[in-house]
């Protein structure tokens, strides 16, 4: 019996040294603590399987925005922050409405006079009871918490369609960037080839006696520096690759292809002046629409605490049905009675003194929305400096796209020629070398330059809330 005893104060002990230990913090600042997150939370549930990406299909623009709008959590997590906008709409909305409720209950009750010698009663009452309670009158307070909860939804409305706005944006971006990593690696490809040739060249001559060792050795040394190069970027492709796939909300591991952007979409530039994008920001931008919208919910708790001066008129009522029953045992009498109360009750309310609390409520109302309008002009100004700079750096793309096109043009003759004089014998393997690193350059500008200018349209399109290119149906 005593093992027994020892047994149950052990488990007992136990149980509450873990209990205890369950709410405590770590003991101690210089190692990590064991922490169960606890029941409740499925994470399997939550991280549900990400969209596969085919390595076979060659995905254009517009299939990979289609894939983010569905898969990207941030889109999920701004459409659940309207649609708790909306509930909170249909709650204010709700204190339009009588509140109706119904009520049952059952009760005993025993009295005992000088312990039950000469008194005893037992009493039982079930009673059943509708009863309404109304505002009938409260000089717009429900109202404007209708309209501050309306205000909220199409801010959040909004925010739901800027969200979209980004994420289009940030796909279109990541795209370009893995297009530009693509392009730098074909040019870099180009390059290695190019000094592979020189080099089989230049060893070639130096078995014939025509070029010297230092010449051999410069060349391979070009080979090498191509080569690293060629490396390099492939890195970056692949981290640029795995950057698109996580704005798509897919797995960075995903392989997959993306197709190129045809020409003929570079020479749709943007060609009307900046005054017109600016002007067409200012009226469509959801971002800028949702802190004007938060001005409405300020107008609407200006008005909300300012009825707070006034009375309010309430009305309730009961109606109900009740059945009781009572015996006096000492005196061997009994009752039992069924009655339907009911009652009906008019209250006005009105706060003569609150110690200024309506008061500062309503100067923090006005002052909320003096903080919405100097948000809305700052975002006004915000907006205005994107498009501006979005304006400014696609001019700077196409004049430099030109240029890097006859860059190109005239490295590539260079360095023909140069090659030709080379084998001929007239020019030195030096003139070579250079004309094949201007080449290079020449090669990663062009491609730098034609993407950079994608991205620059894009970025206009985005500043000023306009589709972006090649990202619709």
């Amino acid at each position: 019996m005593a093992k027994t005893h020892r047994a149950g104060s052990l488990i007992v002990a136990v149980c509450a040294t873990v209990a205890i230990r369950g709410q405590q913090a770590p003991p101690s600042p210089e190692k990590p603590w064991a922490v169960s997150l606890g029941p409740g939370i499925d994470a399997q549930q939550i991280f549900k399987a990400r969209p596969a990406l085919e390595d076979g299909h060659i995905y254009t623009l517009t299939e990979l925005v289609d894939i983010a709008e569905r898969s990207n959590p941030a889109t999920r997590a701004a459409w659940e922050r309207a649609k708790e906008s909306a509930a909170a709409a249909g709650i204010a909305r709700s204190a339009l409405y009588p509140l109706l409720s119904a009520v049952a209950s059952g009760s005993m009750n025993q009295y005992s006079q000088f312990f039950g010698k000469y008194y005893h009663e037992d009493t039982s009452l079930f009673p059943a009871v509708l009863k309404l309670s109304y505002t009938a009158f409260d000089f717009g307070a429900r109202r404007a918490a209708i309209d501050e909860a309306q205000a909220n939804l199409i801010a959040a409305d909004f925010s739901f369609n800027d969200t979209h706005r980004q994420i289009v944006f940030h796909v279109a971006d990541a795209y370009y960037r893995l297009l530009d990593a693509m392009a730098q690696e074909g040019a870099a490809q180009a390059t290695l080839t190019d000094a592979q040739t020189v080099q089989n060249a230049v060893e070639a001559r130096l078995a014939n006696g025509l070029a010297t060792l230092p010449d051999v050795l410069e060349a391979r040394a070009a080979s090498a520096q191509a080569r690293y190069e060629l490396t390099s970027i492939q890195g970056l492709e692949a981290i640029a690759r795995g950057a698109l796939a996580t704005v798509l909300g897919a797995s960075p591991r995903s392989e997959f292809r993306i197709a190129d952007v045809p020409a003929d979409a570079i020479s749709s530039a943007l060609e009307e002046p900046v005054e017109a994008v600016m002007d067409r920001a200012i009226r469509q931008r959801p971002d800028l629409q949702a802190q004007l919208a938060q001005i409405r919910t300020a107008d609407a708790g200006i008005k909300r605490t300012r009825s707070a001066y006034y009375p309010e008129i309430d009305f309730a009522g009961s109606w109900g049905h009740a059945n009781g029953f009572g015996e006096q045992k000492n005196f061997g009498s009994s009752a039992q009675s069924t009655i339907y109360p009911y009652q009906a009750q008019v209250q006005i309310t009105w706060n003569v003194f609150d110690g200024g609390a309506r008061k500062n409520g309503v100067l923090h109302a006005e002052s909320a929305k003096g903080e919405a309008q100097a948000a809305a002009v700052s975002r006004r100004d915000q907006i205005e400096d994107e498009v501006w700079t979005a304006y400014a750096n696609l001019k700077t793309a196409r004049e430099q796209q030109t240029s890097a096109a006859a860059l190109l043009e005239a490295a590539q003759q260079s360095y023909a020629a140069a090659t030709e004089a080379f084998q001929a014998g007239v020019r030195t393997f030096i003139d070579v070398t250079t004309a094949q690193r201007t080449l290079a350059r020449a090669r990663t500008a062009e491609a730098t330059a034609r993407v950079q200018l994608l991205s620059s349209l894009a970025d206009v399109a985005f500043r000023a809330g306009d589709p972006i290119p090649a990202t619709q149906h």
